[in-house]
């Protein structure tokens, strides 16, 4: 019983977190989803590829459960840095459906395993890893590719929250934040 209610509530965080990285999309241009924001190039559409083809790992091949698509290797960088950013010739509602994809894949492999389920995890040397050890690290993973993307949205148009909903809401306007940013520059500036 209680397995049951941690692998619940441990998946039902992580379900939440998929969904606020791919509100993060909405409303954006094509260019917005997909220049690079930061020196290492990082983009919120890069974020939702490589949040699929490591939850496509973690969820799959790590349980001997394959995502039935192909996934780049992990072992070789130049294939692993491609999953952090979008081709042109590959779309935007063709990196969000795989990703729906990679979340059913995921859901059965989840729904069918115990939490002390074990799988092998080959980038981890090879280590013997529970399910139950494989949800936390996921969601961590998850978690903090949204906050990434949180950020990014917010450097992009200034919208803020979790979902769509909550992005189209703005209780403050920019005169607010411009001069709370002020007040905050002339703290740091004090301090330093």
């Amino acid at each position: 019983m209680i397995d049951d209610a941690a692998k619940a509530n441990l998946y039902g965080y992580l379900k939440h977190q998929r969904e606020a990285v791919l509100a993060k999309l909405d409303g954006l241009s094509e260019y917005d989803v997909r220049r690079p924001l930061t020196v290492t190039g990082t983009n919120l559409l890069g974020l939702v590829k490589h949040l699929a083809t490591w939850e496509a790992r973690y969820l799959g091949e790590v349980f001997d459960r394959p995502f039935p698509e192909p996934l780049p290797r992990w072992d070789v960088e130049a294939e692993r840095l491609a999953d952090m950013w979008a081709t042109e010739q590959e779309s935007r509602s063709d990196i969000v459906d795989r990703y729906r994809r990679v979340w059913n894949h995921s859901d059965a492999t989840v729904y069918a395993l115990a939490l002390d389920a074990t799988g092998r995890v080959a980038w981890w040397q090879d280590a013997e890893v529970p399910l139950f050890n494989v949800l936390v690290h996921l969601l961590a993973e998850t978690s903090r590719h949204a906050g990434h993307a949180d950020i990014l949205r917010e450097q992009l148009d200034g919208a803020v929250g979790t979902d769509a909903e909550a992005m189209a809401v703005k209780p403050h306007d920019a005169a607010f934040w411009t001069e709370r940013c002020e007040e905050i520059e002339a703290a740091a500036r004090s301090a330093g």
